[in-house]
This record gives C-alpha cells, sequence and structure tokens, in this order.
C-alpha cells in the first residue's frame, strides 16, 4: 500500500490559515494502485491490519492520480481475486481542495455520507478529511459562528490560551461599532425631547420597548444564520421567509401588545399612553421581524458571512428604529407637534 505525504510548502502555508482544508486534513493518506487485483489489493491490505489505525475506506490512485474510493469492508468481501480494483471502487466521490476555505466547504462537508474526503490538487491525491478531521472542521466552523453573533472576531487559539490584549484586539472593533450605532438612539431621543416633556410618562416605556426589539430581532437573525449554514434557506427563499416570519410576528405582536397593555394599565397611567405602548409593540415587533429576516440574507448576496450579522448588531439598530416609531405614534395620539 503506497503512502502519499503531504507537500511541504502546501502544509506550512496551512499551518498560518486555520480556515483552509489545509490546516485540518492528514497528510499521511494511504492508496491502492489501480492496476491490482482484488487479490493482490486484499493481501496488502491485511497487511495493514496490525497497524494502530485502519481506514474503513481505501483510495485507488494511478501514481498520485486519484481515480476512486474503495470501501475496506467490500474490498474484503469480495470472492473474484482476478478482479480489477477498479471494478470495485466508486469513480465519482466528494472532493475538496487544500485551498479551499473551511467556509465554503462546511455545509457540503456536513451533506455528506463519506467518512473519508479527498484533498486533491491538479488532480493529485494530496492529503484526506477522515472522521476525526470532519467533525474538527465543524466544529471549528461553529465556534466562528458562535463567536460572530456575539459581537467577537473568531479565535485562533483555545480561550484559555489566549491573553487580555489578543481579547481587547478581538473584542474592541466591534464594540467600538456598535458604540458609533448606539450613539444616534440619544440622538433620537434628543430629536424627541419636546415629546417627552409634554408626557413624561412615555420615558417609563423605552427600556422595555427597545428590550422587546432587540430580543425578537436577536431570536430572528440567530434561527436564520443557522438555517442558512445548514443550507435549510437561500435566497431564493427571502419571500417565504419574510411571510413566515410576518406571520409569527404578528402573532407575537398581538401577545405582547396585550402584555403591554397590562403592564401600562398596573402602572396606573393614561388610557392614551396605554394605547401608544400596545400599539407601538406590536409595530416595533412586525419591524424587527422584517429587518432581521432581510438583513442576513442581503449580507450573504454581498458575499459577507452572514455569521456576522450579531445579535448585538441587530439589537442596536431595532433600538433606535424602534424609538423612532415610538415617538412617533406618541406625537400622533396625543396631538404634540
Amino acid at each position: 500500500m503506497s503512502h502519499i505525504q503531504l507537500c511541504p510548502l502546501l502544509n506550512a502555508g496551512a499551518q498560518k490559515n486555520g480556515e483552509l482544508v489545509a490546516h485540518y486534513m492528514s497528510s499521511d493518506v494511504t492508496g491502492l494502485p489501480d492496476h491490482l487485483t482484488v487479490g493482490q489489493a486484499q493481501a496488502t491490505f491485511k497487511r495493514q491490519l496490525t497497524d494502530s489505525v485502519v481506514a474503513s475506506s481505501v483510495f485507488i490512485v494511478s501514481g498520485e492520480k486519484l481515480r476512486g474510493i474503495l470501501s475496506a469492508s467490500k474490498l474484503l468481501q469480495e470472492r473474484d481475486g482476478n478482479k480489477s480494483v477498479t471494478q470495485l471502487m466508486s469513480g465519482t466521490l466528494f472532493q475538496v481542495k487544500p485551498s479551499d476555505t473551511r467556509q465554503d466547504i462546511a455545509q457540503r462537508v456536513a451533506e455528506q455520507s463519506q467518512r473519508l474526503i479527498p484533498v486533491v490538487e491538479n488532480g493529485r491525491l494530496v492529503g484526506c478529511l477522515g472522521e476525526r478531521e470532519i467533525a474538527q472542521l465543524l466544529a471549528a466552523e461553529i465556534t466562528e459562528d458562535a463567536q460572530r453573533q456575539g459581537a467577537t472576531q473568531p479565535l485562533e487559539i483555545p480561550y484559555l490560551e489566549t491573553t487580555p490584549f489578543m481579547l481587547w484586539r478581538k473584542r474592541a472593533v466591534w464594540l467600538l461599532f456598535l458604540f458609533v450605532a448606539q450613539a444616534y438612539t440619544s440622538s433620537v431621543i434628543e430629536h424627541f425631547e419636546h415629546a417627552l416633556e409634554s408626557a413624561i410618562a412615555l420615558a417609563f416605556f423605552i427600556p422595555l420597548l427597545i428590550g422587546t426589539g432587540g430580543n425578537s430581532g436577536t431570536q430572528i437573525t440567530s434561527t436564520l444564520v443557522r438555517a442558512m449554514a445548514l443550507g435549510e434557506v437561500t435566497l431564493r427563499d427571502l419571500g417565504k421567509i419574510i411571510r413566515k416570519e410576518i406571520s409569527t410576528a404578528m402573532l407575537i405582536a398581538l401577545t405582547l401588545g396585550c402584555a403591554g397593555y397590562a403592564r401600562a394599565w398596573m402602572v396606573g397611567i393614561g388610557p392614551d399612553i396605554t394605547v401608544i405602548v400596545s400599539i407601538t409593540l406590536v409595530c416595533i415587533t412586525l419591524w424587527s421581524s422584517v429587518i432581521s429576516s432581510v438583513t442576513p440574507m442581503v449580507l450573504k448576496r454581498l458575499g459577507i458571512d452572514p455569521a456576522v450579522v450579531s445579535a448585538p448588531f441587530i439589537a442596536t439598530f431595532i433600538d433606535g428604529t424602534g424609538l423612532i416609531i415610538y415617538f412617533n405614534i406618541a406625537q400622533y395620539f396625543l396631538g404634540i407637534p
């Protein structure tokens, strides 16, 4: 059985970029030459059974050129020893390149039933992804998405090995961006200062309203980003997504609107403010559903990882726009110019 070693230059480059397939693939690849008969291949394979690890499948190669893959059980169970191994192999199999990024192939890898994926460059078999490597690749992709959802850049090394300076560098950019975005919320409140002075009770419900909008948007975005990562939805499904989320949001909005009405009544404020708070909860929930449904899809269309649509970003955006909705409704019902 031949052993195909990974090109040293490719391996060195892979260590510099943890997002490349080359970083995860195993360089110790075994293959059976395509000119062997089944009997010869069985004898060659059985000699490897004393090794600590025996592959469930083996590659069929012509030199270093990949021709197919063959299940070990199928090889060992074949009775006709004069057959060529090429008669047993599967010639069409899923394969990746060492330069493929983890993000590009994670979804396709997760959908495959192959337990051994060849890594091929210019037709040459240069490595493979076994069950362990596949699990590591998928786990790294899930971890990165989770970190981006938390408004921080992904860590390249385990958390306990990071320094405070490294964590600061990963988090500060996002936090500065969110700080700037959050600043316009203060501008909105300042712009509607006259409305607040006319009905000071409006200020009591600001945290409740913007918190509800942000929470609703976070739920939708988290669900959609995960569904996109699994290939369950694409940009073509945008219309279906919006209809589904708006329908869901209407039910949630009515529920929250009733809860808001009860809360305002318990506080003991006037009926005008009670109605304003209830209607605003309905409007913010519907608005949040539209924004949270469209934004990940638009970013995906622009070639941006939808995972960067983090929960804090959606919450921050909904905060400001939700206040605008709130104060405009208040001005209308209270007759404030």
